[in-house]
């Protein structure tokens, strides 16, 4: 593993490139994914916005759920929990990159449903990238010990260890690829059947509420097969924040579902 590079004098983690590469690529699916929509030119500007905002506020606010996850820590060591280049809970990153997505399309004036169908391929396909930075540096997002013939050991990560585990970042990059791939198809049936406002594909949110739901699948699963603690009834903190993602979007899918308008074969005649 390679947690950092060294450049000169300087010490580059490869988790933060990772990172930086993942916004890179998330940026042009969106960009790609809004200019198909009819939401922003690939000249205007506004994908960057789109991503930018969001990842920077995602990473200060997975940041912060981290440290008050662990609030004794935080107290024995304020400055350093806070200042420390390691340790960020998925889940405050959702929330704190949620809400800045939603400041900035009602900023722009631009329906926040639609732009959460525009940006829900490239979220994924962001997370799936920046999985491979913590494949590099080790950071102990890999998995229970296996036998299988593609387990790995992290003997120079951040979290090191000699033993084969799961490498489970490359399970998930593997399946937000699958995700994005799936979420980008469905969007393009939303786009082709949206003139005609036919059937629940055409509705805005679908692509949005796909994204909810396939990606709180993957996280719960593979939480199975990783090292994170238990707490909510045998549940890890991420399994407990994937439910939740899975219930709001079994939910918004089934609110679209009810509130489609009706098709010209099931709409009464007029005399």
């Amino acid at each position: 593993m390679l947690p950092f590079l060294h450049v000169g004098p300087l010490l580059v983690p490869t988790f933060g490139l990772m990172v930086a590469a993942a916004m890179v690529c998330a940026y042009y699916v969106l960009r790609a994914d809004m200019a198909r929509r009819g939401l922003g030119a690939k000249d205007s500007g506004a994908a960057e916005a789109f991503v930018a905002v969001p990842c920077l506020a995602g990473i200060v606010g997975a940041k912060l759920y981290h440290v008050f996850e662990t609030p004794r820590e935080l107290f024995a060591n304020p400055v350093g929990e806070l200042f420390s280049r390691y340790g960020l809970a998925w889940f405050g990153g959702l929330i704190a990159g949620f809400a800045a997505f939603a400041w900035l399309a009602r900023h722009r004036r631009i329906p926040l449903l639609s732009m959460l169908d525009a940006g829900s391929a490239a979220a994924a396909f962001g997370y799936g990238i920046g999985r491979i930075g913590c494949l590099l540096s080790g950071d102990g997002d890999y998995g229970i010990p296996t036998s299988l013939p593609w387990g790995m050991s992290f003997p120079n990560g951040l979290v090191p260890t000699t033993q084969r585990v799961h490498p489970t970042p490359i399970y998930e990059l593997i399946v937000a690829c699958v995700i994005a791939w799936i979420l980008w198809r469905i969007g393009a049936r939303q786009i082709a059947e949206r003139g005609a406002e036919r059937g629940i594909f055409a509705r805005p949110g679908i692509v949005f509420a796909a994204y909810l739901l396939l990606t709180g699948l993957a996280r719960f699963l593979v939480e199975f097969i990783r090292i994170n603690p238990r707490s909510f009834f045998g549940l890890t903190n991420a399994q407990a924040a994937s439910l939740a993602s899975m219930i709001a979007g079994g939910v918004l899918w089934w609110w679209l579902a009810k509130t489609q308008p009706e098709t010209s074969e099931s709409a009464p005649h007029g005399v």
